[in-house]
């Protein structure tokens, strides 16, 4: 297998746009090898180079359904490979992608040579199984809300909004001389802000719960309630800590999801790797900083004049 440094240096030896013909080299010869469909969902957001975009740049998007389409346009066979490397983003756009692909594909396997977070989590769920190394991570699903301050918008998760009302109650209870404090702080909340925190995490509870029973679960005689616990466990602000806390293949087993060790065949993990080595050399060398492709190099890709620091 090559390593990421000679990839880069296969690129860089070639002319112009050689790194796409280096990728699709590793891309297709991965599907050659399971005879699978095999689609690559990319983005920078691992790259320091990115890191003064907006996020929605390099974030999964409704934008990126039309991505699907035109990877999944012509390829014939059931089952797809769908390895993913992703921050996450909408969750009804995750929603819009799985419904997509299930509709098309009898087994699905999601493979994670890195990160999938948050919503790229969700869409992992839906897979009947995920491949995982022993470097890679998923991550916790607690929706993220955005509030306006007078400095911009600050992300917090929603149950964080939810529990800072409770405990705002239990205080005003124990001494309503605090009410004034409180009411400065929640009133900066827009009208139905609270419902629209606890709708959100329900749904992606709801959502993760369903995807699991009807296919990576859908043969487990206790499907259900393992289906509600993994949820839950997932979507759990208060025990993760962090929305970027990283969960490996380990704690993604022990608590119920079907992952197989991406180490399990070296001739499989050397394909998948040098794909993924691949792409992130198109990160490097181009302005590409998300795109979509499948084994025959169709799909979308997202250009934008990236400025800031760059890896040397």
């Amino acid at each position: 297998m090559p390593s990421r440094n000679e990839i880069i240096e296969e690129i860089t030896k070639a002319k112009g746009g050689a790194q796409d013909i280096v990728r699709r080299k590793y891309l297709e010869g991965l599907s050659n090898y399971t005879e699978r469909d095999t689609i690559i969902f990319s983005s920078a957001f691992s790259s320091i180079k990115v890191q003064n975009l907006p996020p929605f740049l390099i974030s999964i998007t409704n934008e990126d359904i039309q991505g699907f389409m035109s990877a999944l346009y012509g390829l014939k066979r059931d089952r797809l490979d769908l390895i993913l490397h992703s921050p996450g983003g909408l969750l009804e756009a995750a929603e819009q992608i799985v419904k997509y692909l299930r509709a098309k594909y009898n087994h699905i396997r999601v493979i994670i040579p890195q990160n999938a977070m948050s919503a790229a989590t969700m869409i992992a769920c839906a897979a009947d199984v995920i491949i995982m190394g022993k470097h890679s991570a998923i991550g916790p699903i607690d929706p993220q809300i955005s509030i306006p301050t007078e400095t911009g918008h600050f992300t917090t998760p929603a149950q964080s909004i939810l529990d800072e009302f409770e405990l705002a109650k239990e205080e005003i209870r124990n001494d309503p001389q605090t009410a004034p404090i409180w009411v400065r702080r929640i009133d900066k909340y827009p009208i139905g802000f609270l419902k629209v925190c606890e709708n959100t995490i329900n749904l992606s509870q709801e959502i993760v719960k369903d995807w699991l029973k009807t296919w990576m679960l859908k043969n487990d005689p206790d499907k259900e309630d393992k289906a509600r616990t993994i949820a839950e466990w997932l979507s759990n602000t208060n025990l993760h800590k962090t929305h970027g806390r990283p969960i490996d293949v380990e704690a993604a087993k022990n608590k119920g999801l079907i992952v197989e060790p991406l180490e399990n065949d070296n001739q499989f993990q050397d394909k998948v790797l040098s794909v993924f080595h691949a792409a992130m050399a198109t990160h490097l060398v181009s302005n590409c900083v998300k795109f979509i492709e499948n084994q025959n190099g169709q799909g979308a890709f997202l250009n934008v004049e990236v400025k800031g620091p760059q890896n040397k």
